[in-house]
Parts: structure tokens; sequence; C-alpha cells
């Protein structure tokens, strides 16, 4: 699947000219931003331990806490 409008002409056109732009960028000045997160409702509720043993884990309750990161990169060989 992909979106619809990619077909539209204008949509098409203004694709090929941000690609075409992409080319006169220099690699040295591109920053990439990259976006985690996690959850403590994402802790496992199940595992693996030896035969004939209890496995027992860990994990908060009651209080669902949502931690996000954010970070830049760029190369360092290419900065001003």
């Amino acid at each position: 699947m992909r979106a619809q409008e990619q077909d539209r002409e204008e949509i098409a056109q203004a694709r090929a000219r941000w690609e075409n732009d992409q080319r006169k960028i220099p690699a040295g000045k591109l920053v990439f931003i990259d976006e985690t997160g996690t959850n403590t409702q994402m802790s496992r509720r199940d595992g693996r331990c030896a035969k004939k043993r209890r496995l027992i884990g860990k994990a908060p309750w009651g209080q669902w806490k949502t931690t996000t990161f954010v970070a830049a990169l760029r190369s360092r060989a290419n900065s001003d």
C-alpha cells in the first residue's frame, strides 16, 4: 500500500523536485534526528528458567512512566 496522493501530478512533480534538491545538500551539513521511547508497561511478563525452577521477575507497579529520548547526530569530520 502507498498513499493515493502519490499518483497526483503535482505531488509527483514536488517529489521529483525534492529528490533533485537533495543532491545539492553537502553531506557534511546533514544532521540526523532520532526519537525513541519506552514505557514501564512494556515490561516482560514471561521468560525462561531451569526445569523445575520458578521464574520470578520484577516490574514497577501502579505508577506507569514513559521515557522519551531525542538525539541528533552529525559527522564530526565534516562539521564546521
